[in-house]
């Protein structure tokens, strides 16, 4: 492994880890009055303004002629991805919300296989379902699971935004300037999540609850810096030396570290079989990597 695919590597299990804390600022937003839609609107807002002050004087926006690019990261990555897993959870047991938000790795494999006609590795399929099968031992997927099609259809949406998140990141980061496309979309993704959820109508007064992380302000501002903020800073920036594949693969990790935080600030419980499935995603997520490693050439060239 190259030193650049090593620091790579690193960046996209950084983001994992701090897209993993998402829920605990989150669930006590939601604990103080905030709705799934005004947590994922501040979330967004802040990160804005976040990255136009320290990330977009040094790196500046994105060209005019990238506008789809942009629009596309906006709308999929940065806003459906969150928003719909949200959705998803008020509807359907956690856990398989996550297991539906993070069949992401095999949509962006079969995108890269039947799409861009480039042959993957048998070891980067089987390591992927490897992958799937240990978070659903996490999520705990086979416990009094029930069946609600809006749920159900919304945790496939949220796939479909995370799967858009890693291809139009790594297009982004090979052809042209990854920071420029996060600034630019979070700013595009403030603005229209705003006119859905204008600041106005926030609950205010919820804002200096406490709570297990202080006052509510403060987690909403953690969950901005730390794990959007630079969740997607560090994704992005490591799909310039990661492909899209193994990057999606590790970021089953999030959930993981979710349980783990949960357990670890929360008091929530581990059981055997979640330890058993953290191992096994863990596994599987190596064996990606490994095959991720390879010369991937491409098949046939896609006809015009």
């Amino acid at each position: 492994m190259t030193t650049a695919r090593l620091r790579a590597t690193v960046a996209s299990l950084l983001s994992a880890v701090a897209f993993g804390f998402s829920g605990l600022p989150a669930k006590v937003a939601y604990d103080a009055g905030f709705t799934p839609l005004q947590v994922t609107a501040v979330r967004i807002l802040l990160t804005a303004v976040v990255l136009l002050a320290f990330a977009a004087p040094f790196t500046g926006l994105p060209k005019l002629s990238d506008w789809r690019l942009v629009l596309g990261y906006a709308l999929l990555g940065v806003i459906a991805s969150p928003l719909l897993y949200f959705v998803a959870v008020a509807r359907i047991p956690v856990g398989v919300a996550m297991v539906l938000e993070f069949l992401a790795p095999v949509l962006v494999a079969l995108w890269i296989r039947f799409v861009r006609r480039t042959k993957l590795p048998a070891s980067m399929w089987w390591g992927t379902v490897l992958a799937l099968i240990g978070l659903a031992m996490i999520a705990q997927l086979f416990d009094g699971v029930s069946f609600d099609l809006v749920g159900t259809l919304a945790g496939l949406g949220a796939a479909v935004g995370t799967a858009a998140y890693y291809l139009l990141g790594e297009r982004a980061a090979r052809d042209g300037d990854p920071m420029a496309l996060t600034t630019g979309g979070m700013v595009v993704g403030a603005v229209l999540i705003s006119l859905v959820s204008p600041p106005w109508t926030l609950p205010w007064p919820a804002m200096t609850v406490e709570t297990v992380l202080g006052p509510v302000w403060l987690a909403l501002v953690l969950l901005a810096v730390v794990s959007t903020a630079f969740a997607y800073v560090a994704g992005i920036l490591a799909l310039k030396h990661l492909p899209s594949a193994a990057a999606s693969v590790l970021g089953l990790v999030e959930p993981l570290v979710a349980t783990l935080a949960a357990w670890l600030i929360l008091g929530q419980v581990l059981n055997l079989v979640q330890i058993v499935g953290a191992v096994v995603l863990l596994a599987g997520a190596a064996v990606v990597q490994v095959a991720s490693g390879r010369r991937i050439e491409p098949d046939t060239p896609p006809t015009s």
